[in-house]
């Protein structure tokens, strides 16, 4: 047996590709499939059968078209209502891949329906565990309904330990969350690989004896989620169509004027440096890069469903349409170059000053506001005395609550405070990007109150 690991850093989730030399299965594929087709084609095996732990609500699943394409067997769980065919695994029951047995888990709690999958060769086993057992964690139980958190978080609780029962101490473990994903919870680990030794030695979900507890306390640290999850686990159900990745033709110039002039939203994906030297009037700024969170932060900020127009490189235009196809947003236009303002010379430029934690100290005047659009569990637990948090996510529908005057916007990193002093300056407002770590704030000089909020 030998399991490929296909990464989605951008989305902070794992699918997998195992295979015996000949026949293979894929897991969780996401909907850009084509990265796990090259994976099947540079091992020289055939995909049989494609299986989903359940019906993401992070991502669009590639799973049905890829097991089309193929004519391969679709394994999802009997109990999910799917508008669409496919074979329906049960709990306990087992399938043959090639020379590999494939043995079906329910393991309920990030969903209702989830299923793992133990995957054994006659010498050793693999689990892989989607949202249920992860690396120091489990998947998040707070994503189906708030009546049903109780309950699925308990269900969690029993799940894990019953998986690693039957799969064994030596199983190694391949989750498809917890490497940056919102559907994790609690202190999921780094890890970039485990055993179900291991977590029986190290996960809270296994070595917590108190359910009581274990349930409290992975409630208690639930964070938000992005909006779009709401539009994920729908479109899965109904059986998503592939992915259109082609990079559109180029908008003139006079059309993307007069979106600018409209008040629709055009994206300026380059580095957040540039934007804040120059920029489009009314264009906003989601710095695209492979490693960043555009995908997450774009789909939770922007209103779902609206016309949307890309500004930037050729390569970034093309990586940033693969990202946002995976989380349902489809066919964005286009306007391709590096620098905006020759893409149109009619359009109007706009700049804000961007500085270090040394630039607030010097600048700030009295009756200026240190705004922290950090989520609200970043900001309880440590924050700039006298700053005001509106977390990026919120920003559009909480405008009103913002003080007036010049604003110092920043986040943990500088990306989120980008983007939210795009969007405050497209809404008439005064703004500084404080493009600096928070980490490095004290310092600097700035004082912080670490009390409980």
């Amino acid at each position: 047996m030998e399991v490929i690991v296909i990464e989605t850093p951008q989305l902070g989730d794992r699918s997998y590709l195992v295979h015996d030399g000949s026949a293979a299965l894929a897991i969780d594929p996401q909907r850009d499939t084509d990265r796990i087709e090259a994976a099947a084609r540079d091992a020289g095996v055939t995909i049989t059968h494609v299986a989903e732990t359940h019906l993401h609500n992070d991502y669009i699943t590639g799973g049905l078209i890829l097991a089309r394409a193929h004519g391969a067997s679709y394994l999802v769980n009997a109990a999910d209502a799917v508008g669409f065919e496919r074979t329906p695994v049960t709990d306990g029951q087992t399938l043959r891949v090639g020379s590999l047995t494939v043995k079906a888990v329910a393991t309920p709690g990030h969903t209702h329906n989830h299923l793992s999958f133990i995957v054994d060769d006659g010498t050793k086993r693999a689990v892989f565990s989607g949202g249920s057992l992860l690396y120091g964690s489990v998947g998040r139980t707070d994503l189906v309904a708030d009546a049903d958190t109780v309950g699925l978080t308990r269900d969690q609780y029993a799940s894990v330990r019953r998986l690693a029962a039957e799969a064994g101490n030596d199983a190694a473990l391949y989750p498809t969350h917890g490497f940056g994903s919102f559907c994790s919870s609690g202190p999921a680990t780094g890890a970039r690989s485990s055993t179900i030794g291991e977590q029986l030695g190290a996960n809270h979900a296994l070595t917590d004896p108190d359910e009581d507890h274990f349930v409290r306390e992975l409630i208690a640290n639930l964070t938000d989620h992005p909006s779009y999850y709401a539009h994920m686990s729908p479109a899965n159900v109904r059986g998503p169509g592939p992915a259109d990745l082609a990079v559109p033709e180029s908008l003139g110039a006079a059309e993307l004027t007069r979106r600018l002039h409209d008040g629709e939203w055009v994206v300026d994906l380059r580095r957040r440096v540039a934007f804040a030297s120059s920029h489009l009037r009314g264009s906003v700024s989601f710095e695209y890069g492979k490693g960043s969170s555009f995908t997450t932060y774009l789909g939770w900020v922007l209103p779902w469903g609206e016309p949307l127009t890309l500004v930037g490189s050729e390569e970034d235009v093309e990586n940033a349409i693969r990202d946002l196809s995976r989380i349902g947003i489809d066919t964005p236009d286009a306007a391709l170059g590096s620098e905006p303002h020759a893409l149109a010379p009619q359009a109007a430029l706009a700049s804000y000053p961007r500085v270090g934690w040394d630039g607030v100290l010097a600048g700030r005047a009295a009756g200026d506001t240190v705004l922290d659009v950090r989520r609200a569990d970043e900001f309880a637990a440590a924050r700039v005395v006298g700053a005001v948090n509106v977390p990026l996510h919120e920003l559009l529908l909480r405008l009103d609550e913002v003080p007036a005057g010049r604003l110092w916007v920043h986040c943990t990193s500088g990306y989120r405070a980008g983007v939210a002093a795009s969007l405050l300056q497209r809404a008439g407002r005064d703004v500084v990007h404080v493009d600096a770590r928070f980490a490095d704030a004290k310092a600097a000089g700035i004082v912080l109150d670490t009390s409980a909020a």
